[in-house]
C-alpha cells in the first residue's frame, strides 16, 4: 500500500520545498494539500471538526502555488489537492492551474475536488450554496472541454467556453479526478458520472460504502471500479490491513500543522508502515 500524506501547509508550518523533499528522500507516495481562499472572520456556519474552528484553516498556502514548488524539487512524489473547491474557481483559470502544473510535474497531479462546509467563505465568491455541486459538476465539465485534444466548445447551465486552443494539456489527457465527501447515493452517483473516485476522510464506515460505490460505479457503465483512497488519516497497522482487505493501494495520513521538528518526528513515526 502507497502511504501518501496531507498537511495543512501556512506561512507558520514546515515548507514545501523541504516537505517535499523529505518525502521523497523517505519513500512516502505523494502529497496532498487542502484549499481555503479565507476564512470570515464573522461565521453562522459550524465548522464540521469542531469550534473553535483550527488556527491553520485562515492560514493555508494556496495549493497549487505549494505545489508546484514540491514538484520542483522532486521527481517521483504523486502531488494532489485535497480538495479544491472546485466551485469557488474561475474554470478556465482552473484548468489552466490544473494543466500547467500536471504538465510540469510529468503527470503527478491528482484533481481532489469537494464541495465545502463554509457558506460564508463560499458566498464571497458568489456561490449560491444549495446549487455548489451541481456548479462543481458544470466547472469540470467545462475544464474538460479545455483539456480535450482537439479545440472543444462547452455550454452548461453555468457557464461556457468557446472551441479554444487550450494548452499544455494533462499529460494523460486529464488528470485523476477524486471527490471528496461524505457516503450517499447523491455522491456517489456524481463519481461514476464524471470522477476516477472517492477521497472519504477518515476511511471509517468503508465496508460497507466501497461496495455501495462499486455498484453504483458499474451500473452507470463504467470499467474497471472506482479509486477509493481514504484521506487524513490517522494510521495504523489494523487499518491499513483493513484497507488492503477491500481493494485499497494508497492512503493518505494526516501530518500536524506544525513546524519543521514536529512534522519530521511525524513522519518518523509512520515510517514503519513504509
Amino acid at each position: 500500500m502507497r502511504i501518501s500524506t496531507t498537511i495543512f501547509l501556512t506561512d507558520e508550518t514546515i515548507r514545501p520545498v523541504r516537505l517535499a523533499r523529505e518525502l521523497e528522500q523517505r519513500g512516502f507516495a505523494g502529497l496532498y494539500l487542502p484549499e481555503h481562499t479565507h476564512i470570515p472572520a464573522s461565521r453562522d456556519t459550524p465548522a464540521p471538526m469542531g469550534e473553535p474552528l483550527p488556527r491553520e484553516y485562515g492560514r493555508t498556502l494556496d495549493p497549487f502555488v505549494a505545489l508546484g514548488q514540491a514538484a520542483a524539487v522532486t521527481e517521483r512524489l504523486t502531488l494532489g489537492t485535497g480538495i479544491t473547491l472546485v466551485a469557488q474557481h474561475d474554470p478556465i483559470d482552473l484548468a489552466k492551474q490544473v494543466a500547467t502544473l500536471d504538465f510540469l510535474s510529468g503527470g503527478r497531479f491528482t484533481l481532489g475536488v469537494g464541495f465545502g462546509w463554509n457558506v460564508e467563505e463560499a458566498a464571497d465568491h458568489g456561490v449560491a450554496w444549495s446549487s455548489r455541486r451541481e456548479l462543481a459538476r458544470d466547472r469540470i465539465a467545462l475544464m474538460k472541454a479545455l483539456w480535450a485534444d482537439e479545440p472543444t466548445a462547452y455550454d452548461g447551465a453555468f457557464g461556457s467556453v468557446r472551441a479554444s486552443h487550450a494548452y499544455p494539456k494533462p499529460v494523460k489527457g486529464a488528470p485523476r479526478i477524486l471527490v471528496g465527501g461524505g457516503a450517499g447515493p447523491k455522491l456517489f452517483a456524481q463519481i461514476a458520472e464524471y470522477a476516477d473516485g472517492w477521497l472519504p476522510i477518515g476511511g471509517g464506515g468503508l465496508s460497507e460504502a466501497v461496495p455501495e460505490l462499486r455498484r453504483m460505479w458499474a451500473e452507470a457503465g463504467r470499467e474497471g471500479e472506482p479509486v477509493v483512497v481514504p484521506y487524513a488519516v490517522r494510521p495504523s497497522a489494523g487499518k491499513l490491513a483493513h484497507f488492503q482487505e477491500l481493494g485499497l493501494d494508497e492512503v493518505v495520513a494526516q501530518l500536524p500543522p506544525a513546524g519543521e521538528g514536529e512534522v519530521l518526528r511525524a513522519l518518523d513515526a509512520y515510517a514503519e508502515y513504509l
